[in-house]
């Protein structure tokens, strides 16, 4: 490689440096720089997203939540005294695409949620580029980054495996934070201070207290490197010991296949596509682990010597019967969001497969060295991929659209079987102009479902044994019994959000006493009921269950030894419909 250090080293100190990079100085105020950095934007990211849940997030508000948060972590795990502004350009560009692809993202369905696939995709392009960044801003002589595939590798591989250390670590410290502030909030609320205690009871100070501890647990391994090195290197250790045992496993399954053929894997029940993706990223991650950063630091070990290039080689076959299992799906079911995502993440497994597969035929035991450059090349490809896929380009929601009006006109799947939820609440602005299309059809099941899933103001409306049924408001699905006697309002509300009639076609509330109703309710004609009281309890409210029952006048004198013992016979009641009990005895 051509690329030389960005600056050089610092001049000698009377303080000794912690830092694994001779070119960065101490920096001992940035622990406190960066805690005070993602405590503000802990706040801030409060701030945007709190809101009434019964409403969705406005988009603008998911946008620059996600803004905020993206260029904050990009900007502590990846920022350096030299060069900083570099680091701050970066993290600012990502955020303000991150931003974009959440608010797209939230406008597209109705939920106006902002974490889908598309957002999924813009944070793996993230984590990509983030070690890409910072190798590029360790070697480059200026700004230019277009020959990103002529960094250093070893450097390239170090600085991802740190980010993923320090981001653990960090994590970690925030739950380790959350535990001693309890502690301690419960230490002084015995003496009656409440305030820490009152404090961790507000989400906007458990934002700021969750930023402060992950921002500054960060700056202080940043500054202590060398540790966090050791730490990598004993984590690529730990790793490496298990690729012998995932090699031997992946062989004697593999081969086991060839005997038992793939039907077995479909009639498993598991998802056999996500299980064979997952198995091949274990394989590239130990791979890595056993080869390391170079040609030095590979391990030496026979049996990772070993392991290693038949684990780069076992994720192509992994990758095909993804593939295979993905696309098998689709011909019985057509395509959807998901489908097209895992598709593309199969691809993606078969490219390394075929690397891998490549490096091993040309290099043999130094398959390593040819499969480094080629992890390189796919780790830019990958990120230009994702980003791309982020982006508002293709819209899989109108690919899958189309493709399921197609497979209900021919008749391949009928109206009963169709996921009209999925036209309606997944597939976008497509979906639902595909089902406006369906309401004017001359076929009435298929009108009246599409007329309903487009009235639903969610996916959970949409009830019925075989056809979209919307739910009808739910004084007009609400029986009283006796029928000349109303329910409190405060009754209503509770028994409309209930478990047992919140998604129910039909629900029923039996009078029991002047506190007390049984409530039943019915999903679709023919389920099972679902049965239980809602009470009101001594504040007056209503509550979902048996209310506590006061201890009876006398029981604190009660002394068994002396008190009169006898059997007495007692009436109880329960609730029946047509004869049959749905409830246990009472009173």
């Amino acid at each position: 490689m051509t690329d030389a250090p960005a600056s050089s080293p610092i001049p000698d100190s009377p303080r000794p440096s912690a830092r694994l990079d001779d070119s960065d100085p101490p920096w001992p105020l940035r622990p406190w720089i960066m805690a005070a950095i993602c405590a503000a934007a802990g706040l801030a990211f409060h701030l945007l997203v709190d809101h009434s849940h019964d409403d969705p997030l406005a988009p603008w508000r998911s946008a620059a939540a996600a803004a905020i948060a993206v260029a904050t972590l990009v900007f502590v795990l990846g920022v350096e005294r030299r060069r900083w502004h570099w680091a701050l350009g970066f993290a600012l560009l990502w955020g303000a695409i991150l931003g974009l692809i959440a608010r797209a993202t939230a406008a597209y369905n109705l939920q106006g949620n902002p974490v889908e696939w598309p957002f999924w995709s813009g944070i793996l392009a993230v984590l990509v580029a983030t070690p890409l960044f910072q190798t590029r801003r360790d070697v480059a002589p200026d700004w230019r980054f277009w020959k990103l595939w002529t960094m250093p590798y070893d450097r390239l591989h170090n600085h991802a495996w740190t980010d993923a250390v320090i981001g653990a670590a960090s994590l970690a410290f925030v739950g380790i934070t959350f535990l001693l502030t309890v502690l301690i909030g419960q230490m002084f609320k015995l003496i009656g201070i409440n305030l820490i205690f009152d404090l961790l009871n507000d989400e906007w100070f458990g934002w700021m207290l969750a930023g402060a501890a992950f921002g500054g647990a960060v700056g202080l391994l940043r500054e202590r490197d060398r540790l966090v090195a050791t730490l990598q290197r004993l984590v690529m250790i730990v790793l490496a010991v298990l690729a012998p045992v995932l090699a031997v496993a992946l062989v004697l399954f593999l081969l086991s296949l060839a005997g038992t053929g793939l039907q077995r894997l479909w009639d498993s029940g598991f998802s056999t596509a996500a299980l064979m993706m997952a198995a091949a990223a274990f394989a590239v991650l130990l791979a890595n682990a056993v080869i390391g950063n170079g040609a030095e630091d590979r391990a030496t070990g026979p049996a990772l010597r070993w392991a290693a290039p038949v684990l780069a080689v076992a994720v192509l076959p992994l990758a095909v019967i993804a593939l295979y299992s993905m696309m098998l799906r689709i011909g019985q079911y057509g395509w959807t969001p998901e489908r097209i995502w895992g598709v593309i993440a199969a691809a993606i497994a078969l490219a390394y497969g075929l690397v891998g597969l490549w490096a091993v035929v040309r290099g043999r035991r130094d398959f390593d060295d040819w499969l480094r450059p080629l992890q390189q090349k796919l780790a830019i490809a990958l990120m230009a991929l994702a980003l791309f896929l982020a982006l508002p380009i293709v819209d899989f929601g109108a690919i899958s659209a189309r493709d399921q009006l197609a497979r209900l006109k021919s008749g391949a799947v009928p109206a009963e079987k169709f996921d009209w939820a999925a036209m309606a609440f997944d597939f976008g602005p497509s979906g639902r102009t595909a089902l406006a299309a369906l309401v004017k059809s001359p076929d009435k099941a298929r009108a009246d479902a599409a007329r309903a899933a487009l009235a639903a103001k969610n996916r959970w409306d949409l009830m019925g044994p075989r056809a979209p049924i919307l739910l009808k408001p739910f004084a007009e699905r609400l029986r009283v019994i006796p029928a000349d006697r109303a329910l409190p309002a405060g009754a209503i509300d509770r028994i409309a959000g209930s478990h047992m009639c919140s998604r129910a076609t039909a629900c029923a509330a039996v009078w029991l006493d002047d506190r007390r109703i049984g409530v039943l309710g019915q999903k679709a004609p023919g389920e099972s009921l679902s049965f239980d009281f809602v009470t009101q309890d001594d504040a007056g409210r209503w509550i979902v269950g048996e209310r506590t029952m006061a201890s009876q006048s006398g029981q604190s004198q009660l002394d068994l030894s002396k008190a009169r013992i006898a059997i007495e016979t007692v009436q109880q009641r329960r609730v029946t419909v047509d004869g049959v009990p749905q409830s246990g005895s009472f009173d």
